[in-house]
């Protein structure tokens, strides 16, 4: 069965730190992109960040570029988001996805996990 399990959301203050993990089930990440995307209450969901299958190529949302980082760990078949500099308007559910490129950066890929809350407060 194709799984995708986000873990390591919480409540931080701003200007700390989180990483958010994707590990898979069911088949083999390496083989697909994968996007980070978040969806704030109210809002709609953005791509915060992706990484490409082929060349590990990456790639950041403006509101996130020099403060996230995307990279995987192909042994452990997962994908991590490490957050840094925190701020409130990072606050947002954030899922991983998992497809071929395009439909991952059209949010539009077969498989998505279930999220994991992100809340920046002081």
């Amino acid at each position: 069965q194709v799984q995708l399990v986000e873990s390591g959301g919480g409540l931080v203050q701003p200007g700390g730190s989180l990483r958010l993990s994707c590990a898979a089930s069911g088949f083999i990440l390496d083989y697909y992109a994968i996007g980070w995307f978040r969806q704030a209450p109210g809002k709609e969901r953005e791509g915060v960040s992706c990484i490409k299958s082929s060349d590990g190529s990456t790639y950041y949302a403006d509101s996130v570029k020099g403060r996230f980082t995307i990279s995987r760990d192909n042994v452990k078949n997962t994908v991590y988001l490490q957050m840094n500099s925190l701020k409130p308007e990072d606050t947002a559910v954030y899922y991983c996805t998992a497809g071929r490129l395009e439909a991952v950066v059209a949010g539009v890929s077969d498989y998505w996990g279930q999220g994991t809350q992100v809340t920046v407060s002081s």
